[in-house]
């Protein structure tokens, strides 16, 4: 039997990485202020920082910090700094992409774990081997890989190195990220985290003589969105990816919201705990899945055939609606207490997001703080009290189907 694997979550901010540990992950990625590709999404200062890794420390799993752009020679000096700041938290280790910057981390922090992005673009044994070589202890191996290419860098490296591979989310279709459309149409750099995926967008042509009338650029009756990769979903085929013998299990997604993570996670998380038990793959997984925020899923890479683009549109997809997340259970009301995200009604069927695999439940009473009866919950993040002898735990979630409202 393979070793057991580890589950690794994107983290935008503290609350999705709460949800993240409720859920399962054994381990979380995040970044700070700086030196990450994530430029637009929340990120942690320095003091969330260090609450998030003493929160994930208590519980006995890890967190892996983002210092993954291409640096230039001026950001040194502040490199410098942020690493000893990082060294001083107790990470369990920086994602890197930057060559220099690993030799800069080898050589004054030796002590710190150095993880290789997938934006440096790993795609062979020998470029694995020598990471290893140069104290590496771990690898996020290219998108662009096949099963059978993973399986011959594990067997090539062995114990020497670790290996993660992405199991779900958003991909590109540049080569592991490495793309300048971003910089050429925007002036916002995608090395150094400020894309604007300039790939999703709609692009049209021109003739010469014409430039003032241009033509939507379309493939046939299918659509013009041509670099628009679909999105990963390794659901499926898990068992496969787990038995090429890598150690880490990675989900997409720092700027997704806390749904997406807390579906994501707890999907992954009963495919990996009832493949480890022998149970076989429950086929309802896919479902979940597909009902969160997506555009249309790929196995990517991993068959050994091309991933796939959607020509149709760039817009994610979602039926579901996220909303309310819980807070608590008040066992002398018999209420689920939860805060508002998006509008449900009294007398609404509500499917449960929870590791207690509750399905169900109907929202026959809702009330307010004051004990006021509430049938139209539009109040974003209003603080809610839902009769139910159903005892959620704090960071379930509940959702509804769009469209299907009581009123």
């Amino acid at each position: 039997m393979t070793k057991k694997i580890e589950l690794l979550a994107p983290v935008g901010n503290l609350g999705k990485l709460n949800t993240a540990l409720h859920f399962g992950a054994d381990a979380v990625y995040l970044g700070g202020k700086e030196f990450g590709l994530r430029a637009f999404t929340h990120n942690f200062t320095q003091d969330e920082m260090e609450r998030a890794i003493k929160l994930v420390h208590s519980q006995g799993k890890k967190v892996y910090v983002t210092v993954n752009i291409f640096a230039k020679n001026s950001d040194f000096g502040r490199l410098y700094e942020y690493l000893e700041k990082l060294y001083a938290l107790k990470v369990d280790g920086v994602i890197v992409s930057d060559i220099g910057l690993v030799s800069f981390i080898r050589k004054h922090f030796p002590n710190l774990d150095v993880h290789i992005s997938t934006q440096a673009n790993t795609t062979n044994k020998y470029s694995a081997a020598f990471y290893a070589s140069l104290g590496v202890k771990r690898i996020v191996l290219a998108r662009e890989l096949c099963l059978d290419e993973i399986k011959e860098i594990k067997d090539f490296v062995g114990d020497s190195l670790e290996l993660e591979v992405f199991i779900h989310g958003a991909m590109c279709i540049s080569y592991s990220g490495r793309c300048l459309l971003s910089n050429y149409l925007s002036s916002r750099d995608s090395n150094r985290g400020e894309c604007v995926q300039a790939c999703r967008w709609e692009y049209s042509i021109s003739e010469v003589g014409r430039q003032d009338k241009p033509l939507t650029l379309q493939q046939d009756t299918a659509g013009s969105y041509i670099l628009n990769s679909k999105d990963m979903n390794t659901i499926s085929i898990l068992d496969k990816i787990i038995e090429t013998g890598v150690s880490s299990l990675k989900i997409e997604g720092r700027v997704k919201s806390e749904y997406y993570v807390g579906c994501v996670v707890s999907a992954y998380r009963k495919r990996i705990d009832d493949y480890f038990a022998g149970r076989s793959f429950d086929t309802k997984l896919i479902d979940e899945l597909n009902k969160v925020s997506h555009r249309e899923y790929t196995t990517g890479f991993y068959l050994g055939k091309e991933a796939e683009v959607n020509l149709e549109t760039s817009k994610q997809h979602n039926d579901y609606v996220f909303c309310a997340q819980v807070i608590d259970y008040d066992s002398k009301l018999g209420c689920i207490i939860v805060e508002q995200r998006n509008r449900f009604y009294e007398g609404d069927e509500l499917e449960v997001v929870s590791n207690q695999r509750v399905d169900k439940l109907v929202a026959s009473e809702i009330y307010d703080q004051q004990g006021n009866r509430v049938n139209d919950c539009k109040l974003v993040q209003q603080i809610l009290y839902i009769k139910s002898d159903i005892k959620l735990d704090k960071y379930d979630m509940l959702r509804k189907k769009r469209g299907n409202n009581a009123k």
